[in-house]
């Protein structure tokens, strides 16, 4: 890739080391490279930034970065037609006689394989969030019985910060019962019963890398996270355990240089087969990183080739409408040409 310019905040950051709300950069080659802000980071910007010139561009980023383009006079520039308004692509591009060149999810392509420091950043980050389920679920035993979704989420989103340790990926999806039956549901009144079927869908960043997880249990004085399920319900149980198959179907179809439609279809016909295959309405996985969802998809219609060191998420579900709904979610990792569940 020659020259690039992006201004997303996890694309900074994943350029040099640093980002900011005001902030743009722009690679000519291997000598030339400038981060844009303004007064208010260029001091803490200078600090972190060893692979590029920081300017102050006095909130004016587009003007400087066209100032640049006229100096260095590349023949074209990629970007991210996803990072810029049109107000400021506008502006960025007048009156150029440069060829800029979009290029969809540029920075999430080059984050698609990670780096080591990477994957031990989202194991940390996997780790941290495993403990936060663990917190919440002693939580919901203590004093949760009674309370409401609404209540639950509140207490979800400050138990996961662990006292302003950490920050959240994605505000936490706590639904009980029928509510679980749509896949991103908002929290209600709807209050938390013992032998309700709960499912809670978080995450945490750790070092700006996000980790997900989800789990659907029964609650009860004595549950716990883990996969292992006991419902008293059969159809519930017949559920779970179909997606519980599904998901470990699709782990062990995870391999380097298969296909991830072949991952989504290994989770997809175990569901099928069982009969619910309607019910499961969203892909299979997603990529996580500095972003919650990153490349590659992991979906019926992806022809992405599996490699060495990508990192994703496994979730399979059944929703069965005004019932309950069930997802099981692990983030895996392809080491040794396998998956490594985090």
């Amino acid at each position: 890739m020659k020259a690039y310019i992006i201004q997303n905040e996890n694309a900074l950051y994943h350029e040099c080391g640093f980002s900011c709300d005001n902030g743009m950069f722009i690679r000519f080659d291997e000598e030339n490279a400038f981060f844009l802000t303004d007064a208010r980071y260029t001091t803490e910007a200078a600090e972190f930034i060893t692979n590029a010139t920081v300017v102050d561009a006095k909130r004016e980023l587009a003007k400087c970065a066209k100032t640049l383009i006229r100096k260095f006079a590349p023949k074209s520039v990629a970007y991210d037609p996803k990072d810029f308004s049109v107000e400021r692509f506008g502006k960025l591009s007048s009156n150029l006689k440069v060829r800029f060149i979009p290029l969809p999810n540029l920075s999430l392509k080059k984050r698609e394989i990670k780096t080591l420091e990477d994957i031990n950043a989202l194991k940390k980050a996997a780790d941290e969030g495993k403990k936060a389920f663990e917190r919440f679920g002693d939580f919901i035993k203590s004093q949760g019985f009674g309370m409401s979704e609404e209540e639950l989420f509140f207490n979800a989103e400050l138990l996961f910060k662990d006292r302003g340790k950490l920050s959240l990926s994605f505000p936490p999806i706590v639904a009980i019962n029928e509510n679980a039956a749509k896949p991103h549901a908002l929290p209600t009144k709807k209050k938390l019963r013992e032998g309700d079927l709960l499912l809670l869908d978080a995450g945490v960043l750790c070092e700006r890398y996000c980790s997900d997880r989800t789990r659907s249990v029964e609650v009860s004085g004595d549950f716990t996270f883990s996969k292992e399920q006991k419902f008293k319900d059969a159809l519930k149980q017949k559920v779970y355990d179909t997606v519980l198959l599904a998901q470990q179907s699709a782990i062990k179809a995870a391999k380097e240089g298969v296909r991830a439609c072949d991952i989504d279809k290994a989770a997809r016909d175990v569901i099928d087969k069982a009969g619910f295959g309607k019910y499961f309405v969203h892909s299979t996985g997603h990529g996580v990183g500095l972003d919650i969802h990153e490349l590659p998809v992991i979906s019926s219609k992806s022809q992405t080739i599996i490699a060495e060191n990508m990192l994703f998420t496994i979730e399979p579900g059944i929703y069965l409408p005004d019932k309950f709904g069930v997802r099981i979610e692990d983030m895996v990792v392809i080491q040794n040409g396998k998956a490594l569940v985090l």
